[in-house]
């Protein structure tokens, strides 16, 4: 069940850590192009989008399944290389935001609220995303899916994150739309948003997760009493 705050306990996280791929951007338009440049190049159709979206937060590899599911799978692990570096000329060109999220940082930041990035996605590769999407100088941290030793649903990077922001594990809330994110953040002692705007398969059960809110938009955690209770 979901543990929103009361209305007389409403009050914004100290900080909120934020998944990118699926949570922040929809950035499957830019994944899509690269992947149909490298289908072009084996005379495959292009890919629909709605092929590709439910697969975009689970990696590359589950992208290139998705895009080339006759190929075996070492010829598809040999192309993970050349399919970063195609997506990183097609970086910031196609996709952006998700529709309310400038709001909701606005808002997070009007009221003091300390934010930043924990992503699977290649460090990087999220640092160059930074200052197209005008957040450079406004995230506060940005941990990639290769700068420690673990990544998610191994909670370590949730935890280094919050040190570096300064804010205690069980003030911070995380934010994602996958079932890694949401693991993460319970073996952390984190509490969790489940992004449901984000990027599934049907298969998925985001209730099963077990995240402490699901919120459908992403504008309706410009209202306090939306997030978490404070534990």
């Amino acid at each position: 069940m979901s543990k929103v705050a009361d209305l007389e306990t409403c009050a914004f996280p100290k900080g909120v850590l934020f998944d990118l791929d699926g949570t922040l951007l929809d950035s499957a338009p830019d994944m899509l192009a690269a992947l149909n440049t490298m289908r072009g190049q084996h005379d495959l159709a292009p890919m629909l989008l709605a092929e590709l979206r439910p697969h975009v937060s689970r990696g590359a590899r589950a992208m290139l399944a998705a895009a080339f599911p006759h190929m075996a799978e070492p010829e598809r692990e040999a192309r993970v290389g050349p399919f970063l570096q195609c997506y990183e000329r097609e970086l910031g060109l196609h996709g952006g935001p998700f529709d309310g999220i400038e709001a909701m940082l606005a808002q997070l930041e009007a009221a003091g609220c300390i934010w930043g990035i924990v992503t699977n996605k290649p460090e990087y590769l999220a640092l160059q995303l930074l200052p197209l999407l005008g957040w450079h100088e406004r995230c506060a941290v940005l941990i990639g899916g290769d700068t420690l030793t673990a990544r998610k649903p191994d909670p370590l990077p949730l935890i280094v994150a919050a040190q570096r922001i300064g804010v205690a594990v069980a003030d911070c809330v995380y934010v994602g739309d996958d079932e890694r994110d949401i693991a993460a953040a319970r073996a952390a002692g984190m509490p969790s948003v489940v992004a449901l705007w984000g990027y599934r398969t049907l298969e998925d059960d985001p209730v099963a997760w077990r995240g402490d809110v699901l919120i459908e938009q992403p504008v309706a955690l410009c209202a306090a009493c939306a997030w978490p209770a404070r534990r």
